[in-house]
């Protein structure tokens, strides 16, 4: 059998391609909440490029963070707790790589991966400080003409929508734009800090480690729309494609992790802010700051299993209607963004990556056939990861490490059910 086998060159700095400014920028009260110098880790595949793949867009690269110059920075801590960038222009990490197969041989990366992830990831010389960095990339091309862009970031920089604002500067860079379309904007100082925000410091929570099964699970975009037309017909409201794979997710986790029936079950995610804070940002379309708060719902396990799908998307709809005030509410002192959601077996966080923008990111060829999270070794809260499933397919794709192994058969049955 064939051994698929990336050849990777040295790690090079890509430097803004132009001078840019120096100094120490802050991050934002939201930054800080946003999940410390964890690095996120991404595959995206291109089924169409060419040789010219990685030179352009390593150039294109150089061209944006001239314009996002702070991503070309590193990150300092001064004083625990209170991270900044040092505008440094040092650039950013950069690797050449070529693979020896073609991605269809690779089953086009889907998981479970044929190739280990740290070979399509980003690897820096050894002396790295992986908590100072803000982005590593590594362009690999296949025999077939197509290519993958590994991707390592500092969620601390940026949350997910301001991630895909970046990269599809750099896109549009790579395809000849003379500078992006959209004008990236800063002002981390401009957010508005709580008025009682918890000293920095003290022990941190502790957690118990579950050991998740990792599945993917891809719903139809035929069972979203007919449970969005029961919906309406039951309530005479629209439901999103968002709720509704909630909706479905969370009704059969409960099912199938079968706690006592007073057991509380909870449900987080992160919603957007960036519409609460004009007047308070000079642009709300440029800002790629962390802008997200926390919201949920939380009921009992009896509660969640006797409601039909359409009273689950009414618990959510609920949740989403408080957002402007709890926001408020923490922006003038409130401290529930920054306490530490229960971590036990009844949580559950829900991350929707796919309307942020990485599937829009098109280099010259097209855009990517798929992007995929490879942070798979998160043990100690339940999460599920929403994607578009790989083009041409319609529908909501699953990443989900988010019930023990003696209960993923079950989880898994009863999600097929709207396969």
């Amino acid at each position: 059998m064939k051994s698929h086998k990336i050849t990777k060159s040295p790690a090079v700095r890509v430097l803004p391609s132009s001078n840019t400014p120096s100094g120490i920028l802050p991050f934002s009260s939201i930054d800080r909440c946003a999940g410390g110098t964890v690095l996120i880790d991404t595959i995206h595949v291109f089924t169409y490029g060419s040789v010219e793949a990685a030179p352009r867009i390593r150039d294109a690269f150089a061209k944006a963070l001239v314009y996002y110059y702070p991503i070309a920075g590193k990150i300092i801590e001064k004083n625990p707790g209170e991270p900044e960038i040092d505008c440094t222009g040092e650039g950013i990490w950069f690797v050449e790589a070529k693979a020896n197969c073609s991605l269809e041989e690779v089953n086009y990366l889907e998981m479970p991966l044929t190739i280990p992830k740290e070979q399509l990831l980003p690897q820096p010389p050894p002396q790295t400080k992986f908590q100072y960095e803000i982005l590593l990339v590594q362009v690999t091309e296949y025999t077939c003409g197509g290519f993958t862009v590994g991707i390592s970031s500092s969620h601390l920089v940026y949350d997910g929508v301001g991630h895909a604002q970046f990269m599809n500067a750099v896109a549009e860079m790579a395809r000849g734009l003379p500078k992006p379309t959209v004008e990236p904007v800063w002002c981390r100082e401009n957010i508005p800090v709580p008025a009682k925000a918890p000293p920095h410091g003290g022990p941190p929570p502790s957690f118990t480690a579950f050991n998740f099964t990792t599945s993917i699970v891809d719903i139809s975009g035929g069972s979203i729309n007919r449970i969005k037309d029961l919906y309406m017909a039951e309530t005479g409201q629209r439901s999103s494609t968002f709720e509704v794979a909630t909706a479905i997710l969370l009704k059969c986790r409960v099912r199938a992790i079968d706690l006592a029936p007073e057991a509380e079950i909870r449900l987080g995610f992160l919603a957007n802010t960036r519409h609460l804070l004009h007047g308070v940002l000079p642009s709300v379309e440029g800002y790629y700051g962390n802008c997200a708060y926390p919201i949920g719902i939380t009921k009992s396990s009896e509660e969640i299993n006797d409601a039909s799908l359409v009273e689950v998307i009414s618990f959510i709809q609920g949740a989403k209607m408080t957002l402007s005030s709890k926001f408020e509410d923490w922006i003038n002192g409130g401290t529930e963004a920054n306490q530490y959601m229960s971590s036990d077996y009844g949580t559950l966080v829900v991350s929707d990556w796919s309307k942020m923008g990485l599937n829009e990111v098109d280099f010259g060829w097209g855009p990517p056939r798929s992007v995929m999270p490879l942070n798979d070794n998160v043990d100690f809260i339940a999460s599920a990861i929403y994607l578009k499933p790989p083009l041409p397919k319609i529908g909501i794709r699953l990443v989900l490490r988010c019930v023990k192994e003696e209960h993923s058969a079950v989880f898994c049955a009863e999600l097929s059910k709207f396969a």
